[in-house]
């Protein structure tokens, strides 16, 4: 059938913000969320910092016993699952119920909840580990308790592909659409792995920043100094509709989906190849599935993580696809802002997109203050850029080698 596919509602929870438009404007204002971890005790810990969602609480959101039942990221998925249907004046009901699906993913998925389980195993013994511990952790368990909650029965299941996983979910999900299999998909993932075991591991693989400043300076993409991500949390959620479906019901359509790519480096279990080819072919899948050129693409999202080999990879990647015309793109990384929400990147990015669509702005790479030589293009530093933007491209790479690439277009009327 290959149906055109809309976006027509947004929503996130985010270290920037508990809500979509609140999150888009500390951004637009160059505000991090990154500050010292109060989750737990870092006195042993190596990386001391990290992007915390502020001020959520999920007992009031959704009572204290439905909380309960829910790890942080399955709570934050629900409330901006919940907001993007809101925002996309999407009435749920027995007639197109079983037409609505969702399509939603976690890099590690309930971490949280399984070390919280397991120091409880090992100090009080078996009988005392909770029997919502497995249901909780599952990956899929976001995606499910969404479906349950908005009382959603079409297709459903999880994507888990590291830190490309959000942008895996909305490219899965607007193909079942394409081929007709749905009317409505809610897109998208999550992540909350500021967890003491996650963070140690990462930190000793030599992923995580070293950086012992100020927090809010921690991230810093495409900087000569840069030294690992930041550990960022939250979720986004945006609703993807057919064209004829959200006409039909005279919805607002913020931004056409028409490009998506998926492609595997197989060359390392967690570093990029150096050449960046896995993700030069990943892009040009995007543009090819979008039927454009590289000429048309007005700026990029970068994956941007703040680690030495992921910076230098993906620029070499764009310079691969985009020839000379990669020194006329802007490209920057909001992760110098949120932090890198793993799962939840991609999805989180994507809504940056749209936005940044929308208003005819570009979101700034903070802390860019010294080149690299290997990082040579215009990575929009310091400051929001005014520019009309009709075709966007937003970037995600993980490990495994994981990469995935989609292209959202200005929706003109027609």
């Amino acid at each position: 059938m290959n149906q055109r596919v809309v976006v027509t509602g947004l929503g996130c929870v985010s270290p920037l913000g508990n809500d979509a438009d609140t999150t888009w404007q500390n951004l637009l204002n160059n505000q991090s969320g990154a500050g010292l971890i109060t989750y737990y005790d870092t006195s042993d810990y190596d990386c001391k910092i990290a992007a915390e969602v502020k001020d959520f609480d999920g007992s009031e959101l959704f009572g204290p016993r439905e909380a309960r039942r829910m790890d942080r990221g399955t709570q934050y998925t629900l409330a901006a699952a919940q907001e993007a249907v809101q925002d996309a004046s999407l009435v749920i009901n027995e007639a197109n119920r079983d037409r609505i699906g969702a399509v939603v993913g976690t890099g590690i998925g309930g971490i949280n909840i399984l070390y919280d389980q397991f120091l409880n195993f090992m100090e009080r013994g078996p009988s005392r580990v909770s029997p919502f511990l497995v249901p909780m952790m599952l990956p899929d368990t976001p995606g499910s308790t969404l479906a349950i909650n908005l009382d959603i029965r079409g297709t459903n299941f999880a994507v888990v592909t590291a830190c490309a996983t959000g942008t895996n979910a909305i490219g899965e999900a607007s193909q079942i659409i394409q081929r007709g299999q749905a009317d409505v998909m809610l897109a998208g993932g999550c992540e909350a792995a500021i967890v003491p075991l996650a963070m140690a591991s990462l930190s000793k693989m030599g992923a995580m920043t070293t950086y012992s400043g100020d927090p809010t300076r921690a991230s810093r993409p495409f900087n000569l100094d840069r030294t690992g991500f930041l550990m960022g949390e939250g979720a986004a959620v945006l609703v993807l509709e057919s064209l004829q479906h959200a006409q039909n019901r005279e919805a607002q359509i913020l931004a056409e989906l028409v490009g998506y790519g998926s492609t595997n480096d197989a060359f390392h279990i967690s570093a990029p190849a150096e050449n960046g080819a896995g993700a030069a072919q990943c892009m040009k899948q995007a543009l090819e599935s979008a039927g454009i050129t590289t000429e048309n693409i007005d700026y990029i999202n970068a994956h941007g993580t703040g680690t030495p080999l992921n910076d230098k990879s993906e620029t070499a990647a764009i310079k691969t696809v985009f020839g000379d015309t990669a020194y006329q793109i802007p490209v920057s990384s909001t992760k110098s802002m949120t932090g890198h929400l793993l799962g939840a990147a991609g999805a989180i990015e994507a809504l940056f997109s749209i936005r940044a669509i929308q208003e005819s702005i570009i979101p700034a790479t903070i802390n860019y203050e010294v080149p690299d030589p290997e990082c040579d293009l215009d990575y929009v530093p310091n400051q929001p850029r005014p520019k009309d933007l009709k075709y966007v491209m937003s970037n995600s790479f993980g490990f495994g080698g994981h990469n995935a690439s989609i292209i959202l277009r200005k929706f003109e009327g027609k």
